[in-house]
């Protein structure tokens, strides 16, 4: 965002508008003992030092630019073409803000329409929104979306699921009716089967799993989506949208619902966000979907048009029958999302996946000829997989960053079980030489 101070002439045009002489005077209505007391800040710096002071500021951080970086759980850093921060960054799409008078913005309109359309056949659903806040806030409405459309009170939830996303849920049910019921998972990470099972009953309402899951095991949901129905139990199911370009996507595995973090799709890892969560049904669960809802249409002259439809919003129909109270959509980020998968289109974003998936199985087999490192070879992953290691994690991360190399999250932080595994991310943007310092380094540990 460009630098653009008030000069003291502007100050002084203010003032005069509102019709004082100062802005101590425009404060005089405020008790003196309620004011902010003195600040003392310093004199104001040009822009030349701004930039300087921010720039020493932000090299204080440790970034993917000063880093090699094989961090992922729930963020992950991928290759952005430059067009998509050159198209997002139209000044119509930048500064527009919400539509709420809709039908006078047909290109946010058709932008989210696109954006739901590739979605859609991404995740192999029927229909999609136009995005929620995040991963975790669409899992968490999705939950809502089922406990309404069945009439149960609970939610059955993997702890292979990302933390951050059960923690959310755990949040949003409380002082609710509803409730949630975590099941385990095995040793090589996959979910068990055989205590979801036990735990179906004629009260739960949706069996929420994720795959890849947080321990990035591609998980098997063969006649899964069969017994759930039959229990009368929808099927949420919480993904890596990139994945979906080689394994089966949530349709085919018969989903009900399907969210996930569509950070991978084009957006910068930007300190943990802005973020954008989508979110996918079935034609059953159409009228159940919560947030914005583009449609195509044709105007009374016979053209093309775009609208905001099925509104269940409380902006347009009584609160307490709102399908969420959720107003708005990231919408700069789902119009990245959308201009990353047309750019890249479908054999592009194949060949996305496919480099993903060859990075992480190289990686994963070096490790594994490694001493004092166990990497299980058998369990089927996408592009992250832990490792487990007897040495002392607090060196093995202090060596690594002095070779400014930041080797993956501790799942100790989320799993006490786990407290000597280490989880790894490698992605399109890791190039062999890069994998092969990652894996000298760490057989100096």
């Amino acid at each position: 965002m460009h630098y653009q101070p008030l000069t003291p002439q502007d100050k002084e045009e203010m003032l005069q508008e509102i019709g004082v002489s100062s802005f101590d005077e425009l404060l005089k209505g405020i008790p003196p003992s309620l004011r902010e007391p003195a600040m003392n800040l310093p004199e104001a710096l040009s822009e030349l030092e701004i930039q300087k002071l921010l720039g020493d500021l932000g090299a204080k951080n440790h970034s993917t630019k000063s880093h090699l970086s094989f961090l992922g759980a729930g963020s992950y850093e991928h290759f952005i073409p430059a067009a998509v921060a050159q198209l997002i960054g139209r000044q119509e799409f930048y500064t527009a803000y919400t539509p709420y008078q809709p039908e006078a913005s047909q290109g946010t309109l058709q932008a989210i329409y696109e954006y739901q359309s590739l979605i859609a056949e991404l995740t192999g659903m029927d229909v999609s929104n136009a995005s929620h806040y995040d991963g975790a806030t669409a899992m968490a409405e999705a939950a809502l979306v089922a406990l309404r459309h069945t009439e149960r009170s609970k939610v059955l939830i993997a702890r292979s699921v990302h933390p951050h996303y059960r923690s959310v849920l755990k949040t949003y049910l409380e002082g609710t009716p509803y409730s949630m019921e975590e099941f385990g998972f095995h040793s090589n990470g996959s979910f068990d089967r055989k205590e979801l099972s036990s735990l179906l009953s004629t009260d739960v309402a949706s069996v929420i799993l994720q795959s890849p899951n947080f321990f990035g095991d591609l998980e098997n949901f063969d006649s899964l989506a069969e017994e759930l129905h039959q229990a009368g139990v929808l099927f949420t199911l919480v993904g890596y949208p990139l994945s979906y370009a080689l394994f089966k996507s949530p349709g085919e595995w018969g989903a009900d619902i399907a969210v996930g973090e569509g950070q991978p799709l084009g957006i910068p890892l930007q300190f943990g966000g802005p973020y954008l969560g989508y979110f996918a049904v079935t034609r059953a669960l159409m009228r159940r979907i919560p947030g914005r809802l583009a449609g195509l249409t044709l105007d009374s002259e016979g053209r093309r048009a775009f609208c905001l439809t099925l509104q269940a919003r409380e902006q347009h129909i009584r609160r307490e029958r709102a399908a969420s109270n959720i107003c708005t959509n990231q919408a700069l980020c789902a119009l990245a999302a959308c201009v990353y998968m047309t750019l890249l289109g479908k054999e592009g974003i194949r060949e996305v996946a496919e480099i993903n998936f060859d990075r992480a199985h190289y990686l994963r087999e070096k490790i594994s000829t490694l001493k004092g490192f166990t990497v299980d070879l058998e369990t089927p992953i996408f592009n992250e997989f832990p490792i487990k290691t007897d040495k002392n994690l607090d060196e093995i991360e202090a060596k690594m960053a002095q070779d400014k190399i930041i080797p993956g999250l501790r799942l100790s932080r989320f799993y006490a079980e786990k407290k000597k595994e280490i989880l790894i991310c490698a992605t399109e943007t890791k190039s062999k030489e890069d994998l092969d310092r990652f894996v000298e380094r760490l057989s100096q540990c």
